[in-house]
């Protein structure tokens, strides 16, 4: 009976390790950000590699950056998915956020995003969950500049070979 009760204490060991260091592992998020306005490559090394790493989180930031969010169909699932960002309170699929987001960016000359140094990635199976404040900085073409930090939640699911994000959750602290 102690011999059996051991067994089965070492298996339920070697399983909940391997869980912890595979299932939810999180990603080193020490790795500095790509600077705005630097050219970067199609995929990350870890992206390249089937990963999620905070350079990866950068570069969809960097295309928010553009100002044009069709550079961001590449990156979001298409279909029913929600998409929760500051305003309005949300979106059911790429198009709707496409759509608004469109006309919200056509106010702007220019803006920058920088994920912080506080990101956190997670894996588990075919799914990426990652946490970060973004340091915001855009000019309206009125020349009124905007500076904020905003939270952000995304969800990346492996697509026909692609990590695209299932969900995103945007919002900015009340002031």
């Amino acid at each position: 009976m102690k011999k059996r009760i051991l067994v089965v204490a070492l298996a339920l060991g070697v399983s909940f390790g391997a869980l912890t260091q595979n299932g939810f592992a999180q990603a080193d998020s020490s790795k500095a950000a790509t600077a705005p306005n630097q050219t970067v490559p199609k995929q990350t090394k870890a992206a390249a590699a089937g990963a999620i790493d905070k350079a990866y989180l950068q570069k969809v930031w960097d295309g928010w950056a553009t100002l044009d969010s069709s550079h961001q169909k590449q990156y979001y699932a298409q279909g029913p998915h929600v998409f929760f960002d500051d305003e309005p309170l949300k979106y059911n699929n790429w198009d709707e956020y496409q759509s608004t987001t469109t006309k919200e960016l056509a106010e702007y000359k220019s803006g920058s995003f920088k994920v912080n140094d506080d990101a956190q990635i997670h894996k588990s199976g075919d799914i990426y969950w990652a946490t970060a404040t973004v340091a915001a900085d855009m000019t309206q073409k009125s020349g009124k500049r905007e500076q904020e930090t905003f939270r952000w939640t995304v969800i990346f699911e492996k697509q026909n070979g692609k990590w695209l994000i299932v969900h995103e959750h945007v919002s900015v602290p009340q002031q």
